[in-house]
Parts: structure tokens; C-alpha cells; sequence
């Protein structure tokens, strides 16, 4: 490999910690309530898992700044994950005890049937919060204009091409290395 490419590959990778990094910061901003006071529970949308789930479905904070949304749809996009903050809560909280019991039942002794009932209940979770996700992504979608639909679906789809050849950069390093 060359070093324009590993360049090129610490550069796609220093911004992607840096979307990470700014879309926390984002969340925490938007985590504040009108008196610019915390509201309590989970940093960030109110979801679990941390930046990207439970937020404002597959937008990201990253992606609703590029949109450039006026004052009344960020208010609204604030009203909509607002009004979800309980589901989220609730399916944050059944997460951590899943993903707990799962883990108990990984450590504890080998039981295969206590192992994959544990993990299909964690499935279930997840279920559970990509319907939310869904929900949520819907309603914020109704709101934007239709250029500002049809720049997030560019948006997202430049993602997904960044996200695929990152995938393919790392596998032609782990295949072996040419210099």
C-alpha cells in the first residue's frame, strides 16, 4: 500500500471520528431543554446505544445541519423526538437489562438454550428500536421540503458509498499488504 493511500485512509478516518465527536456534541446541545437545562436520563436523542440510535431515526444530527432547517423545523424535529423521549427511555432501559442478562448468561455456565433466549430477547429489543427509529425518521421526513428530502437522500447515499469503500480499504489491508 502507499502512502497516498494510507493518507487517504487516516484522513477518511480522522473525519469520521470527528463527525462521531461533533454529532455527540450535537446531541448533548440538543438533549437541552427550553431553559437550556438538561432534561434528565440519557445524553444525546434520549435513545440507547449512544449517537445514531435512537435519535431522529437514520438522519443524525451531521445530517440535519447540512439540511439547513429553519427555526420552526427545529423546533419541530425537537417537538417529535420530544415526544418520543418516553419509548425511548423504555426501550433504553430494557436494552441495558437485556444486554446484562445476555451477558451473565455468556459468562456464567455454558448453557447454550439460557444463551440464545437471552439473545433473542436482545433481538427483540432491537426490534423494537428500529421500528422507533423508523417511526421517528417518518415524521421528521414529513417536514422537511422535498429539495431537503432529496439532499438527505444524497446525503445518505454518500454515506453508504464512504461507509463501503472504508469496508473495502480495510479488507485490502487485512488481505495482505503491498507496498
Amino acid at each position: 500500500m502507499t502512502q497516498t493511500f494510507r493518507r487517504i485512509g487516516l484522513g477518511i478516518g480522522a473525519a469520521a471520528l470527528a463527525l462521531v465527536m461533533a454529532g455527540t456534541s450535537y446531541q448533548n446541545l440538543s438533549a437541552q431543554g427550553p431553559d437550556g437545562g438538561g432534561r434528565g436520563g440519557r445524553p444525546g436523542w434520549g435513545g440507547p446505544g449512544g449517537p445514531g440510535r435512537g435519535g431522529p431515526g437514520a438522519f443524525g444530527p451531521m445530517m440535519l445541519e447540512r439540511l439547513n432547517l429553519t427555526t420552526d423545523q427545529r423546533d419541530r424535529v425537537r417537538q417529535i423526538t420530544e415526544s418520543h423521549r418516553d419509548e425511548q427511555k423504555a426501550i433504553g432501559d430494557r436494552e441495558m437489562t437485556a444486554r446484562g442478562a445476555l451477558n451473565d448468561a455468556i459468562t456464567g455456565t455454558f448453557d447454550e438454550g439460557a444463551i440464545r433466549s437471552q439473545a433473542a430477547n436482545l433481538a427483540a429489543v432491537d426490534a423494537d428500536q428500529a421500528v422507533l427509529q423508523a417511526r421517528i425518521y417518518g415524521e421528521v421526513f414529513q417536514i422537511l421540503t422535498s429539495e431537503q428530502q432529496q439532499q438527505l437522500k444524497q446525503l445518505q447515499a454518500d454515506m453508504k458509498a464512504r461507509a463501503t469503500q472504508m469496508r473495502q480499504q480495510h479488507g485490502d489491508r487485512s488481505g495482505g499488504q503491498k507496498h
